[in-house]
């Protein structure tokens, strides 16, 4: 079933400055503001909002797009809001019903806000829960920015390390390489694997999903190997692993993290807390000036010592909660994600109008709501909501 957005035949795209402080990326570049005009489209972007990715309103002025210098009319007037961050409040409370809004939601976390804007009849797209599927990969911002994070982490890592990663042979004397333990072998492990190895460290990796070792080791990282640890849940994510695999995983990981240089974390579970993998007693044991990297900390982290937001030290390991690195390398961060949301609304775009196709299965996958009503199953059952099939009975 196709649902409209607007009643005249044009959508009106809105691109807003970034709610979220220290966000620089931004929904769309000149490049696609380009390819939704030519859709038909109308795009409006709030004035200033590309300032973060170093594109100035010139630029989007000259790829088709409408400047608005009020922030407030320009979320009021738009069929369709694109951004990055989880929209506020005040931003829900501004669009008018009946609108639609593609960004990171992380429902889950946010049933308040679900609930919210459900009340504004909004049709809310999570860009966090894209389906695992091969056609909604051009969707996929999170492969897209995890690429990235995990290319930073690595170069963090090495700025940080107060040793170099390759080997270097000289009349002074042999170095020996860094060794580099990744822990989660998903986007962002695998981009830190490939990276680390470039700059020349040795690196292995750990993951409970023992199909990513070919991929693994590919790159040139030795896998570590856990017998009976295996945990592989829908989609390619890895899902709990039971008290018996966690403690097999634990004997068998530690000697490798307790010999490692470094350490990047990136392993994360659907709609659950980031799994404690380093514990501090082996942050105890560690070489001090290793230093870690923990991608997991907006989920908890996966290091016991991880503190989100900030760079700690501990035990004479530095240890570093990065938050939104994908931010910290605007340009392209940017240019991907823009790209992400282009692929998606062209897919829905027939002659200027922008329509919800609720049968096609990414629709279906990560339209949280919908005209009044709460459509992704595992957030209806979080918020106490029966399965759409027994309301419908009822």
């Amino acid at each position: 079933m196709w649902v409209s957005l607007c009643e005249d035949s044009m959508t009106t795209v809105y691109v807003p400055k970034e709610p979220a402080e220290g966000e620089t990326r931004i929904a769309a570049t000149p490049a696609t503001v380009r390819k939704l005009v030519a859709a038909g489209l109308q795009v409006v972007v709030e004035a200033g909002a590309g300032a973060g990715a170093f594109i100035d309103d010139a630029a989007f002025a000259e790829a088709g797009a409408t400047l608005q210098g009020d922030g407030a009319a320009g979320l009021a007037a738009a069929d369709l809001v694109v951004q990055v961050s989880i929209p506020t409040e005040a931003q829900v409370d501004g669009m008018k019903e009946g609108a639609s809004v593609v960004s990171y939601l992380w429902p889950y976390d946010r049933l308040d806000l679900v609930q919210r804007m459900n009340g504004r009849r909004l049709s809310a797209f999570a860009m966090d829960a894209l389906p695992r599927i091969t056609r909604a990969q051009k969707h996929d911002a999170l492969s897209s920015q995890g690429n990235l994070a995990g290319y930073k982490a690595a170069v963090m890592v090495a700025e940080r390390l107060p040793r170099i990663f390759p080997m270097l042979m000289t009349a002074a004397g042999t170095i020996r390489p860094s060794k580099v333990v990744v822990i989660g072998a998903g986007v962002a492990g695998l981009q830190a694997i490939a990276t680390a190895r470039r700059l020349g460290a040795v690196v292995e990796v750990s993951d409970v999903r023992p199909e990513v070792k070919e991929e693994a080791e590919s790159l040139g990282a030795t896998f570590i190997e856990v017998e009976g640890g295996a945990a592989s849940g829908e989609g390619g994510y890895a899902k709990e692993q039971t008290a018996e695999q966690k403690q097999r995983q634990k004997e068998v990981l530690e000697k490798h993290l307790v010999a490692a240089d470094a350490i990047i974390c990136t392993a994360l579970i659907p709609y659950r807390p980031a799994p404690v993998i380093v514990t501090e007693s082996v942050v105890q044991k560690m070489r001090a000036g290793s230093v870690i990297v923990d991608l997991a900390a907006e989920r908890g982290g996966n290091c016991e010592c991880t503190v989100a937001g900030e760079v700690v030290v501990a035990h004479g390991v530095t240890v570093m909660g990065v938050l939104n690195l994908p931010a910290t390398l605007s340009v392209h961060a940017s240019d991907m994600y823009a790209n992400n949301i282009r692929n998606l609304v062209l897919d829905y775009v027939t002659e200027g109008e922008f329509t919800w196709d609720l049968a096609d299965e990414i629709v279906a996958g990560a339209l949280i709501c919908h005209d009044g009503q709460v459509l992704h199953p595992k957030v209806r059952e979080a918020m106490g909501l029966p399965a759409l099939q027994e309301e419908v009975a009822s």
